[in-house]
């Protein structure tokens, strides 16, 4: 495990010194999903819960009462089955959270109806985040009408649900020293990963196979599975921002964008990069490459602490928006241009999104109205793209059918930032350079 058992127990304390007095936190585990019949998808524990327990089993509930005479952090888990366990698996079972993931108290999954009312009981607000699981929810509040229908007798329901998500997603935006590690080597496995795909990338090949080339990559250095699913669209298909068919047979003369991360002990990369299927760049997509990349080195050259959230993409779009007048697929004053929002047409979405335990990570982009500034700590994506549709029929032809998107992982730091994916070409040069030695 990298992040480590002390850690762990940092975040638990460091959520509970946040809370109101005489509270309680609840927290579901993900449930197990089917797939087909009898087989289920992967398990992946939920992100907020391996956050502050490293725990990865399903059927699990997290609790958390600050003061608590008899600890504060309880598990409740499946217990140990011999049985069971020879079919799905081992289980660590109650001793094994006490023992190896720091519980004070833990209990079979299955007397939770039985002791988690008498924990809620007395507790002023209960933290939980309503609505994610509707069942759950409805479970939460069969625990709480549970003590309400027991307030003759003495028993004292909550009076107040108060949003989990508020304090813990704040949390998680500042990346730790640890978190930094694992984010930087899945950085580099995944940058290792899109570098083999411009090896042995060539006409005739399937988007599939560079796919399964990929998640080679990723397997062999440790990385089990990606971040999210991977996109290799070639020719026309990199117009499309979420392609993820990866069908299509790789042609001669047409680029490809591949975008692709690993998840690494839960932490996930992001890298997109856009290259030539025959290893060398057209005249015209050549232009419109060296133009998304002048877009990304603008919007990097502004990320630091002090700056807001939204300057890199502010950058972005005033480098793309003058290069697509130059280039004339845009045509007007650049900065009545960019007030009526023209670009969209050719970069339709913003430079990037927090990166973390989700690719799509927690955080408020803006706080009090505003756009968030930039902190050390904070990670983040930087991924401008022009895309210039196979149909627009408002362009000349020889742009039709080029999509280019340039993405790498940046950490905030004191200084400035740190380019987290750096170890995979961007330039043309690079690029055409290790295609040809591949």
């Amino acid at each position: 495990m990298s992040i480590t058992k002390q850690e762990f127990a940092r975040r638990r304390n460091k959520l509970m010194s946040m809370m109101e007095p005489n509270s309680i936190v609840i927290l579901p585990a993900a449930q197990e999903k089917v797939r087909s019949r009898d087989t289920e998808y992967n398990f992946r524990q939920d992100s907020d819960f391996y956050y502050l327990t490293g725990f990865t089993e399903p059927e699990s509930v997290l609790v958390l009462i600050p003061g608590r005479e008899h600890g504060e952090f309880v598990l409740f888990c499946r217990e140990r089955d011999r049985e069971k366990e020879t079919w799905n698996g081992y289980r660590a079972g109650p001793e094994g959270a006490c023992d190896r993931f720091g519980a004070d108290d833990a209990f079979p999954i299955d007397d939770i109806d039985d002791i988690l009312p008498g924990l809620i009981e007395g507790r002023e607000r209960v933290y939980y985040a309503m609505g994610k699981d509707a069942d759950f929810d409805h479970q939460v509040m069969v625990w709480v009408n549970a003590i309400r229908a027991q307030v003759r007798t003495g028993a004292i329901p909550p009076g107040e649900f108060l949003d989990l998500d508020h304090f813990l997603h704040d949390m998680r935006l500042y990346k730790s020293a640890a978190e930094v590690r694992v984010m930087r080597r899945a950085g580099e496995i995944s940058a290792n990963a899109h570098a083999r795909a411009m090896r042995l990338c060539k006409p005739g090949m399937y988007e599939y196979q560079l796919e399964a080339e990929i998640q080679h990559e990723f397997a062999f250095h440790g990385a089990r599975f990606p971040a999210y699913n991977t996109i290799v669209g070639g020719g026309k298909n990199g117009c499309i921002l979420h392609y993820v068919e990866n069908s299509d047979e790789l042609k001669d003369g047409d680029l490809v964008l591949i975008d692709a991360g690993c998840e690494l002990d839960y932490y996930a990369a992001d890298i997109t990069r856009t290259f030539p299927v025959n290893g060398t760049f057209n005249a015209e997509q050549r232009a419109l490459y060296e133009l998304t990349l002048k877009a990304q080195e603008a919007a990097i050259a502004v990320i630091k602490p002090g700056h807001h959230w939204n300057d890199p993409h502010e950058a972005s779009v005033q480098v793309i928006t003058e290069g697509l007048v130059e280039l004339g697929l845009l045509i007007g004053d650049v900065a009545e241009l960019i007030e009526q929002e023209a670009y969209k047409e050719f970069y339709m979405h913003r430079i990037g999104h927090w990166l973390g335990i989700d690719v799509h990570d927690v955080g408020d982009y803006r706080v009090g109205g505003e756009w968030r500034v930039l902190e050390p700590g904070m990670c983040m994506t930087v991924e401008p793209g022009i895309y210039v549709a196979a149909d627009n029929a408002g362009v000349d032809a020889k742009w039709r059918g080029i999509g280019i998107r340039i993405e790498d992982d940046v950490l905030i730091t004191k200084e400035g930032c740190e380019v987290l994916t750096s170890a995979v070409p961007k330039t043309i040069d690079d690029i055409e350079a290790l295609m040809a030695a591949g």
